[in-house]
């Protein structure tokens, strides 16, 4: 089950649509800021006015990029298909009564989700990463906040890598919360909107000064810490807590998922 689940993400060509128009974003941003400059400003988005002196940092501007909407939205685009999918295309009913057990395929739709996610974050850093190369040039990062040695080439892409297994992490909570309302609900569209209700409202509350003893607590919050592995010395406490509460969130939802799967009656 769980290879046929691989199989179809990777024949589906809607996964590397999908794909390619995440990883396209940041070039696109790259050549504005290559033609404009725009990013040599001191109010430019994070990262950004870096990237003009040192295309090392584009792959972490462009994570940036992808984090807030895009990449979350393609997630749960996914998650949200997971089940309720199979229902509304008349498949479930045939699967679960298959020798596979509900647990099995719900495992296998989480694998899929999950190794989509890992390929569009690797997608978006490898592109930038390039793209950085071939517009910016490459160089030694200097430490946020102008303290520390720079950072050699090679000790950069440790931490490149470091912020993108980081920012995949943090989907996790809102996967385990599109894989529960894919199970509860029977169509996709409404798993999907659900889960991006709930994305939507943790980023409002997330930003509401009002909101700030909750803010811990929301999914959104921790999703910049990867921005700590860059200053001298590393502030490891955001990014730890941050996997802790996306693992948490997502244990939840997945538990609570298969206890609702475990129970439905879609065999009628």
């Amino acid at each position: 089950m769980i290879r046929v689940e691989l199989r179809l993400l990777l024949l589906r060509r809607r996964t590397w649509m999908s794909v390619l128009m995440l990883a396209t974003l940041p070039v696109i941003v790259a050549i504005f800021l290559k033609v404009s400059g725009l990013g040599s400003g001191s109010t430019s988005p994070v990262f950004l006015a870096e990237v003009i002196h040192n295309g090392t940092w584009f792959p972490i501007a462009a994570l940036a990029l992808v984090l807030p909407l895009f990449l979350p939205v393609a997630v749960l685009l996914l998650a949200g298909e997971a089940i309720a999918g199979e229902a509304t295309a008349g498949t479930l009913r045939y699967l679960v009564i298959r020798p596979v057990g509900r647990g099995r395929l719900l495992a296998a739709k989480l694998i899929g989700i999950i190794s989509y996610l890992l390929i569009a974050v690797t997608a978006v850093t490898v592109t930038a990463f390039v793209v950085g190369w071939m517009l910016f040039g490459l160089a030694p990062v200097k430490p946020l906040g102008g303290t520390g040695p720079p950072l050699s080439l090679p000790q950069a892409a440790v931490r490149i890598g470091l912020s993108a297994l980081f920012v995949a992490a943090s989907m996790l909570g809102i996967v385990g919360v599109g894989l529960f309302l894919s199970v509860i609900t029977s169509t996709p569209l409404a798993a999907t909107f659900g889960a991006l209700g709930v994305l939507v409202t943790a980023g409002v509350l997330d930003q509401l000064p009002a909101a700030a003893a909750i803010q811990p607590y929301l999914p959104t919050h921790y999703w910049m810490a990867f921005v700590d592995l860059f200053r001298a010395p590393v502030n490891w406490s955001n990014m730890k807590r941050g996997v802790l509460l996306e693992g948490g969130y997502g244990s939840a939802m997945i538990v609570l998922a298969r206890i609702v799967f475990g129970t439905r009656d879609i065999t009628s």
